[in-house]
Order: structure tokens, then C-alpha cells, then sequence
């Protein structure tokens, strides 16, 4: 019984460091007694290289996940903010109203996601990246947006294209 039972806690363990992927993480700090954390990951445009944002989410310890039963998620509360470091080429970016998904991060073992999209807005002159929670069962209202300038000229490239 007791090797079933350190079986099913490395399975546990296994699918855990499958929820998250920290190659770009630039930060993280503990934020409570149990462990629990607050990553924040730097994730450059794929599209954009003058453009890169910054994500920041809640990480779920192993004690949290043992106290809530829940082993397999993470909040899906995220916070996006986004910053130009060079210029922005926006030559070959998908201009529609509903943008593009650029980044996606999986915070439970099978339905729950973290996106970011970037949405262009030609007409105020603007870039939008909205972070929101994806979820296959129930939606959620978890969002969170950050914008940057377009130059005049930025803009008027981009109308042309």
C-alpha cells in the first residue's frame, strides 16, 4: 500500500512540472506562509521584436495543493504588462479586430490556460496585449490589458501593408 501511495505522489509530482513552462522567468517570490508564489516571466513579441511583456502568475505550492486537494491547477489570475524596447516593424502582424495569440501557458493538467493577444489598433495608434484565462468547462472574467504607443509613421507603414 505504501509503495501505491509514493507511485501516485511522484505521478503527482511528474504532472505538476508539466503545468508551466519557466524559460523566460526573470522573477519570483513567495507570497504566504504555505509556499505559494508569484512568478513573473519576460515573453518578447514572437512577431515584434521591439516589443516585450511581462507576465506575472500565481504558482500553487505543494502544501497548498495537499491543503486544497486540488493537485492538477493553478489560478488562472494573470497580469500583463508590455513595453517597447526598439523599433516596431508591424509588416506581416495580423491587423484583425480579433488579433493573435502570442503566448499560452498551461495552468492546470488538462483545461485550464493562461493567453496573452495582441490585438492592433491602427486607428488610435496603439498595440493592445489583453492576458485573460481560457478554461474548456467555465469562463472566466480574469483579465488584464496593457498597451503601447504606434508612431505616426508606425501606423501609417502598417496602413499601407
Amino acid at each position: 500500500m505504501r509503495a501505491i501511495g509514493l507511485a501516485a505522489l511522484l505521478a503527482c509530482a511528474l504532472a505538476l512540472s508539466a503545468c508551466g513552462d519557466r524559460e523566460g522567468q526573470v522573477g519570483e517570490f513567495s507570497n504566504d506562509l504555505l509556499g505559494n508564489e508569484i512568478m513573473i516571466e519576460a515573453l518578447p513579441d514572437p512577431e515584434l521584436p521591439g516589443v516585450v511583456c511581462h507576465i506575472a502568475y500565481f504558482d500553487r505550492s505543494f502544501l497548498d495543493r495537499m491543503r486544497q486537494g486540488n493537485w492538477f491547477e493553478n489560478p488562472s489570475n494573470s497580469a500583463v504588462s508590455c513595453q517597447r524596447i526598439g523599433a516596431i516593424d508591424l509588416a506581416g502582424v495580423n491587423v484583425s479586430r480579433a488579433g493573435e495569440e502570442i503566448f499560452s501557458q498551461r495552468q492546470s493538467l488538462f483545461f485550464k490556460n493562461v493567453a496573452i493577444r495582441r490585438i492592433v489598433d491602427l486607428e488610435n495608434r496603439s498595440i493592445l496585449y489583453i492576458s485573460h484565462s481560457r478554461e474548456l468547462v467555465e469562463g472566466s472574467a480574469k483579465l488584464d490589458i496593457s498597451t503601447i504607443a504606434l508612431t505616426a509613421a508606425e501606423a501609417a507603414a502598417a496602413r499601407g501593408n
